[in-house]
């Protein structure tokens, strides 16, 4: 299933200039090792979030070196512009140049020079900072409108999608960005119920359709699978990935010898990852750095279970 949360950690870990930023991105050794940082090289963070990935490659690029970040979160843009922009006083002189865009990574190509980058590397899913904020609608921990938009300037709510798309679309969405295999029986019940306006009445509705039937159903809350479909659905997030790993896309921008890094959250995410590089590294596009996806150590799951679902595959190009 999907991430609960991308990004924790202790109130030491992440912190600078006096600013805690109380995160650790997962799977952060693995993806920076595979990246291959070199000092002076050009880098991109298509998925922003707070900015703790693109903390640790800035750190290895020097003053030469320069970072292009991607998210269509206009708030986790200015977490991360002011994280990025403020180093503390003695990395100053060796801070790369920073450029911050408000754009999916599927809009990629318009903002790289083709063979202009040496890695690439995409964080995917939903960030501690959009779940734990009710007001954006990403959980049914706590009540709020059901929104789900990472980008808040534009597309359908969730609110929309639950109350306008007709019960077939429903069930449709929910068991394919999903894998809900009550999904009709979820799609009628929440027809039944429309209006439906906030996360805690779908969450009900949704619990009361799709009642656990054995204790391995009973591990995670009955609307789980609902709610990220509808934020898939929101977000295009599938679409953006397929867009992103086009030929035309990440491989384009990216020189001879970079690196593209993936981190993946759910099987659906995994297998579009799988299937691109294996029919690129077949199309002599990459060198497979992955046979296996690479997946968090027992240390870094006591610290943060939530990173026990993220699957990391890398390619380098040719």
């Amino acid at each position: 299933m999907d991430k609960e949360f991308r990004e924790t950690g202790s109130p030491q870990e992440g912190r600078h200039g006096g600013r805690d930023y109380g995160h650790v991105p997962v799977l952060l050794q693995p993806a920076i090792e595979f990246l291959a940082v070199r000092r002076g090289g050009t880098y991109i963070d298509a998925t922003l979030g707070l900015g703790g990935h693109s903390w640790e490659i800035a750190k290895r690029l020097g003053a030469q070196g320069r970072l292009i970040g991607f998210d269509k979160d206009p708030a986790a843009l200015e977490r991360a512009r002011e994280r990025l922009t403020s180093p503390p006083t003695e990395w100053e002189s060796q801070w790369p140049s920073i450029e911050l865009v408000h754009a999916s990574f599927a809009e990629l190509a318009g903002h790289v020079a083709a063979g202009s980058a040496d890695g690439l590397l995409a964080d995917l899913g939903v960030s501690s900072m959009q779940l734990e904020d009710a007001g954006r609608g990403f959980s049914f921990q706590a009540d709020g409108p059901l929104d789900m938009r990472m980008n808040t300037h534009s597309g359908l709510t969730a609110e929309q999608v639950v109350n306008r798309f007709d019960e077939r679309e429903l069930a449709d969405a929910i068991y394919e960005f999903g894998e809900e295999r009550r999904s009709r029986r979820i799609a009628r019940a929440i027809v039944r119920a429309r209006p439906i306006t906030s996360t805690a009445q779908l969450a009900q509705v949704v619990s009361a359709a799709a009642r656990p039937m054995n204790q391995a159903e009973r591990r995670i809350h009955p609307a789980t699978r609902t709610f990220q479909a509808l934020r898939i659905l929101v977000n295009r997030e599938l679409e953006d990935l397929q867009v992103l790993l086009r030929a035309d896309a990440a491989p384009q921008v990216l020189r001879a010898g970079g690196r593209l890094v993936v981190i993946s959250f759910h099987s659906l995410e995994d297998r579009i990852v799988k299937d691109a590089l294996r029919d690129g590294a077949r199309d002599g596009v990459y060198r497979l750095l992955t046979k296996k996806p690479v997946t968090a150590d027992e240390a870094e799951i006591d610290r943060n279970p939530r990173s026990r679902s993220a699957k990391l595959r890398a390619a380098e190009k040719l």
